[in-house]
């Protein structure tokens, strides 16, 4: 009795050239039914099939490319392999061909790539020449570090980044400020000292301390905070010190893993958090300058508890600002409060660097999926950051580690992943970028699409644009169209971008505000338009702008959307989702 196996079939498999062909069909292992030397010379383990799985198509091989339809062919047990064969190269093919369709889809970055991408300026990078450079290698959202530079530096790249926006209708930059919170540092040292294990060190809140043996800490409560048998970590851990005993001012430690002490360095104590206010006197002249400069996000150091959070809102709304903000997840105080801090946020950010100086370093990846899932399921946007391309400060290829990261970010769901030291003041911030960029493109272009929405048994529970959003996502992902929807606020933006549909939200506004600041979500390509009275009218300029500019092609369908708290060319009672062609 005939074994039966599946075999892959379709029109490309019904001509099989003899030895050679050209692209694809030169990587075809003959059946083992044609035996010769032609049929031997392509099997994989040959020269020829090595040199194909070193080309650069071949690379793409871990892609969840869907394989050919399957038929069930009769054929005796010998023939097992070549079908085999025969079906994997299937495989391989729709492989390399969705590896060179995902390229070059859509004119622009932020429209192509779903993931969003942010770039923390500096030295390296405040000019004029490569702000705009980094826009079009693919940032979507600009970060000033507080921590570094003045007012002066920071007012500069503002007045770059909003240059752009308005000479730059089809890609737009966020600004992100991120404070920088109740950092514990060391003091100023004449020069660096190298310190070995087994040496005796102290820390001193005594000011101007810098020797040998014994420097400065700018926190006046740190001894109290300290306990004998604490692991101090220098940097995150790249120096470690036990506490072996405490005076009235001064830590005295073994140094457990030693380097090179530099000056200002950021200390943590493994398992604690200091017990300084989230916001400080210099945080809150920061946010003054952001609430002038009008910023689009605040990234908040070191938020401990949820009061924070709105006793920051509260303050924007006395000063009738729209800034959005941001919660950095970076203390062990955060983790008991994590459901009620994400609450109170716009979103999340995940800092590994301090989570992974102050917990286990074990538990940051656990971490970092549980506050995306937390995030996606409240609807808020997390960034995953920290060390995501640390290698390439000084080094023009990241580490293949550090292209796992990325990509494992992108399948967990952040809506964006973020660059620190690479573009702030790296060697190579735009190789950077470009990694970032094509890193997340690539993977986006194997996660599987058209998939149920989460959180299906909340869809209806706060407001009637959420089921809408959520159908809009289901007949998206059922039809394969792009989405277009209409916003003054970005609160439909921001819902469907929450279902992850498999096309483009492409979200029209006429708000440069809103649509600045949903350059941050995950798949959202944000269009500045002037609204008419009449929605036709508007409905036909929106679609003939995406196809003036290459975001959809002639005939295409999209799905078009009508919600929202704010009711735009329709009742407060009338939602509705039409199927459009362009």
């Amino acid at each position: 009795m005939a074994a039966q196996v599946v075999a892959a079939s379709g029109a490309a498999a019904a001509a099989r050239p003899p030895c050679g062909g050209s692209g694809a069909d030169g990587l075809r292992p003959s059946p083992r039914l044609q035996l010769g030397a032609c049929a031997s010379r392509e099997r994989w383990g040959g020269a020829a099939a090595a040199r194909a799985r070193r080309g650069s198509q071949a690379a793409s091989v871990i892609s969840r490319a869907p394989r050919t339809e399957a038929e069930v062919l009769p054929v005796s047990p010998d023939d097992d392999a070549a079908v085999k064969e025969e079906a994997d190269f299937q495989h391989l093919k729709a492989i390399q061909q969705l590896a060179t369709t995902a390229n070059g889809v859509w004119s622009k970055p932020n429209v192509r790539r779903k993931t969003k991408i942010v770039c923390t300026i500096g030295p390296s990078t405040n000019t004029r020449e490569m702000i705009w450079k980094l826009a079009e290698t693919g940032m979507n959202v600009a970060r000033l570090n507080m921590s570094h530079g003045d007012h002066a530096s920071h007012q500069k790249v503002i007045d770059l980044v909003k240059e752009y926006n308005a000479s730059h209708a089809d890609n737009v930059i966020a600004i992100m400020l991120d404070t920088k919170g109740p950092e514990v540092r060391s003091g100023d040292l004449p020069q660096p000292i190298f310190l070995e294990s087994g040496q005796e060190f102290t820390f001193t809140i005594k000011r101007g301390v810098g020797t040998d043996t014994c420097v400065s800490v700018n926190y006046d409560d740190f001894v109290n905070d300290v306990e004998v048998g604490d692991m101090l970590l220098v940097d995150g851990g790249m120096m470690s010190f036990l506490v072996k005993s405490k005076t009235e001012d001064s830590v005295k430690c073994e140094v457990i893993d030693g380097g090179e002490l530099k000056s200002r360095r950021h200390l943590n104590v493994r398992g604690k958090s200091a017990t300084l206010p989230s916001i400080t006197d210099k945080d809150w002249d920061d946010i003054k300058f952001g609430v002038d400069n009008q910023v689009d996000y605040y990234a908040v150091s070191f938020v401990k508890d949820a009061q924070v959070v709105h006793e920051l809102k509260d303050y924007l709304r006395s000063c009738n600002a729209d800034i959005h903000v941001i919660v950095k997840i970076e203390s062990a105080d955060s983790i008991p409060n994590l459901h009620s801090i994400i609450t109170a946020s716009d979103g999340a950010m995940v800092a590994r660097g301090d989570l992974g100086a102050e917990l286990p370093i074990e538990e940051v990846p656990l971490l970092q999926e549980e506050i995306i899932r937390m995030c996606r399921s409240m609807g808020k946007a997390v960034i995953v950051a920290t060390n995501m391309l640390e290698s390439m400060i000084v080094h023009p290829t990241p580490t293949r580690a550090e292209v796992s990261d990325i990509a494992i970010a992108v399948r967990e769901g952040a809506d964006a992943v973020m660059l620190s030291g690479e573009t702030a003041h790296g060697k190579f911030p735009l190789k950077a970028v470009k990694v970032m960029h094509t890193v997340a493109l690539r993977t986006e272009a194997t996660l599987p699409g058209g998939e149920t929405p989460a959180d299906l048994g909340q869809v209806f529970k706060n407001h009637m644009s959420e089921m809408f959003a959520y159908h809009a996502t289901m007949m998206s992902n059922t039809l394969g169209t792009s989405i277009v929807v209409f916003t003054r606020t970005g609160f439909m933006a921001i819902l469907l971008s929450h279902y992850r549909p498999s096309g483009t939200i492409f979200a029209f506004t006429d708000e440069e505000r809103v649509r600045q600041r949903l350059a941050l979500y995950q798949g959202v390509c944000p269009v500045l338009m002037e609204f008419s009275d009449d929605a036709e009218k508007t409905f036909g300029d929106a679609l003939s702008y995406l196809l003036k500019h290459g975001m959809v092609k002639d005939g295409e369908e999209v799905a078009l959307v009508q919600s929202g708290k704010q009711p735009i060319w329709r009742s407060q009672s009338t939602h509705n989702i039409q199927v459009r062609k362009v």
